[in-house]
């Protein structure tokens, strides 16, 4: 029994002593597939982040143009077309008032009506003698003074109407009610703020930077903007370079296409310096050890040589490399975390 115990373990032995090379192999022997990419010169700038935030181009409070009682405002989250009523306010009395002016206005049309007919009977009794002077200058008098009410009647039922046209506060743009700050029922006076509306759908990005670096940004830069871990890109619609005792400031404004929240904070790259022509190599390549920071370039034979190198500005995926390394040398930018100098490599297709 003991005997075949132990003839049992030498076996073990034996298949441990060759499965275990035979993995290590697989691991650390052979020629390790690699990734490359080439160093090559490009123009880059030092940057540096400043907060932002997303808001909207139209972005208002709606305020009543009349005295009045609201009767009517739009939910929150409402969405709604330019002139499209968001909120009434009650009109009984401006319209029983344009009533009233209506009824002035056929009355003054009447009797201007009448002493136009006066007058020209005057005149023909007049070419016979039997019409004084004094009644027609009178009649004519009167006609005029009826004409003038008639104008001032109209005029006053024109702002009666612009009033009851008030009373409907329509949106001046396309855009969701973000806000109701008054309430169905409340007496509001004119200038009372209603609501408020926003356009989710017009959004630019605002930014504050330090005046020294006013001069190495332009309209039409392409400027990066990170948010919630997502790097995306937006033009520079305009700067306002006015600062103050208190901020020494500019501001940056750019166009967004992406849909995000009004309100949502972002960081926006900005260069600090004129761009200059930099040796950049992919952030893969980089090899952190204990001695230092280097890159695997891989030569003719396939073999990796590792060189140190010095870091400098970056963009994006790429950062500016110096030491002995030249525009076009393959650096390995996957498998180069266990290779070794002089190692030999294979290449894999990226």
């Amino acid at each position: 029994m003991r005997k075949d115990l132990m003839q049992r373990m030498s076996r073990l032995m034996v298949v441990a002593t060759v499965v275990i090379p035979a993995a290590a192999l697989a691991q650390f022997g052979g020629t390790p597939p690699v990734e490359l990419s080439e160093a090559r010169l490009t123009t880059m700038a030092p940057t540096m982040q400043v907060a932002g935030t997303v808001v909207s181009r139209s972005d208002a409070f709606l305020s009543a143009e009349v005295d009045g009682r609201l009767i009517e405002v739009a939910d929150i989250g409402s969405r709604v077309e330019a002139g499209d009523v968001v909120a009434r306010i009650e009109d009984t009395t401006l319209n029983l008032r344009a009533r009233e002016l209506e009824s002035e206005i056929t009355r003054a049309e009447a009797r201007l009506k009448f002493l136009e007919a006066e007058l020209r009977r005057f005149e023909r009794l007049a070419e016979t003698n039997l019409a004084a002077a004094s009644q027609i200058d009178q009649t004519l008098s009167e006609r005029d003074i009826a004409a003038s009410d008639l104008i001032v009647a109209r005029v006053r039922l024109e702002q009666v109407e612009d009033q009851i046209d008030r009373t409907r506060i329509t949106a001046p743009f396309p855009g969701v009610v973000a806000e109701r700050v008054a309430q169905v029922g409340e007496r509001v006076a004119a200038g009372t703020r209603v609501l408020r509306m926003v356009n989710p759908d017009s959004l630019e990005v605002v930014a504050r930077a330090p005046l020294n670096y006013y001069r190495f940004v332009q309209p039409g830069d392409e400027l990066a903007i990170m948010v919630a871990g997502e790097l995306l890109h937006a033009p520079l619609r305009t700067t306002v370079s006015v600062g103050d005792e208190a901020r020494h400031v500019f501001e940056l404004r750019l166009d967004l296409d992406a849909r995000l929240p009004v309100g949502q904070t972002v960081r926006v790259t900005v260069p600090t310096a004129d761009v200059r022509e930099v040796l950049a190599v992919p952030r893969d390549a980089l090899v952190l050890r204990g001695d230092g920071i280097a890159v695997f370039i891989v030569d003719e034979d396939n073999q990796a040589r590792r060189i140190r190198v010095t870091t400098g500005i970056g963009e994006g995926d790429w950062i500016e490399v110096r030491g002995p390394i030249q525009e076009g040398d393959r650096v390995v930018i996957r498998g180069n975390e266990r290779l070794r100098q002089g190692q030999e490599v294979s290449i894999r297709e990226s």
